[in-house]
């Protein structure tokens, strides 16, 4: 059966936006609409960026234009929205702006030592004279104020301007926000995602952080809703992945890098760093003990082709340090260097990634 523009626009005017009542025609939202052959192509432009009703117009579309000229037609919509969602004041005039540079530290599974590593390369990085942040987003297991010993602190809430903004606490020359500041620490969490994300919102948007060289952001392990309300809320620099050497976690590390490198997300993994690397007792300082593996982390950094940044052994002074809330990294112990050399490692890749690649871009979750 034969059709052209005018026809099928005609057959898109009795399709109606259920909100509205309206054709969406007479709405304009179909744009760009041509035939060629047997494909229809439009462009069906949405009045709000989240339009709950976006898929089944679409589909609605579709199907009364095959009703009318055959099955045979391909319908190509391209949905778009057209305006950006709206802004709260909050997030305009959040502070987390004035931050340089927002490194997530992940890893892909549970204990490999991820929230040791974030809090002992903070307290490295800001040993350097850079001012630095830290955000707990590990919603489900905050152990950040126990290692930093504020787990009994309560940070400020104050008002500017008619918004609710949070003091951050501040330790070892770092600030510190954690979602374990505001629940009891006897009580376990059990909170719906909806819940898990607004937290980290909050964290992030109504921080009071000022001007910060780097604002660290301790990831749960794996990969969640909360990994992308981050990429979501805002620009991250880049990403560090926590890894023990053996297989298995070395194959959940895999998932974490492929996760922010993705197409979707685009965010530059900065580097690996191998935790537990080997054990040396603290009576026998000069052995070596490789009792996860040797170096597969660092294997897995040459192979995926990323950045390895160092490694760290298991030592008791960094579970004792964790435990009694004096990172390691505060001391100039051998460990002490261990993550001063981390932190290097760590601040030459975000200049080089800052020097060579654009800005990271908000990620925008587009309608199917």
């Amino acid at each position: 059966m034969g059709m052209n523009s005018e026809m099928v626009m005609d057959v898109l005017k009795s399709v109606i936006h259920p909100e509205t009542g309206k054709d969406i025609v007479s709405m304009g939202m179909v744009q760009s609409l041509e035939v060629v052959g047997d494909t229809v192509k439009f462009i069906l432009k949405l009045a709000k960026a989240n339009d709950p009703f976006a898929t089944s117009i679409k589909k609605t579309a579709a199907k009364i234009i095959n009703q009318r000229f055959g099955d045979s037609v391909n319908v190509e919509v391209t949905v778009l929205a057209d305006v950006q969602p709206k802004v709260s004041p909050l997030k305009q005039k959040a502070s987390v702006s004035k931050v340089k540079s927002i490194i997530a530290i992940a890893s892909g599974k549970g204990g490999v030592g991820k929230s040791t590593i974030a809090a002992n390369i903070a307290v490295a990085v800001a040993k350097t004279g850079a001012k630095v942040g830290l955000i707990d987003a590990d919603i489900y297991g905050p152990s950040i104020p126990k290692m930093f010993n504020m787990e009994h602190v309560q940070p400020e809430i104050v008002k500017e301007e008619g918004m609710d903004l949070i003091l951050p606490v501040e330790n070892y020359g770092v600030k510190l926000l954690s979602i374990g500041f505001f629940v009891d620490p006897n009580n376990a969490l059990v909170w719906r995602g909806p819940m898990a994300t607004s937290a980290l919102k909050q964290l992030i948007h109504q921080g009071a952080w000022g001007e910060l060289d780097y604002l660290f952001i301790d990831m749960p392990p794996g990969t969640s809703d909360i990994h992308l309300t981050l990429v979501q809320e805002v620009a991250v620099t880049g990403a560090v992945i926590v890894s023990t050497p053996q297989d298995v976690a070395l194959a959940d590390a895999i998932k974490g890098i492929s996760m922010f490198s993705s197409q979707s997300i685009n965010v530059p993994v900065l580097g690996l760093v191998e935790n537990m690397a080997w054990f040396t007792p603290e009576e026998l300082p000069n052995n070596r003990y490789y009792i996860f593996g040797k170096e597969g982390c660092k294997k897995l950094a040459e192979r995926m082709k990323v950045p390895f940044l160092g490694q760290i052994p298991i030592v008791q002074s960094i579970r004792e340090g964790g435990d009694y809330g004096e990172p390691v990294a505060i001391h100039s112990s051998i460990i002490g260097k261990a993550f001063d050399e981390l932190a290097q490692s760590l601040i030459i890749q975000v200049d080089k990634r800052n020097s060579e690649l654009p800005p990271t871009q908000i990620v925008n979750i587009q309608h199917k």
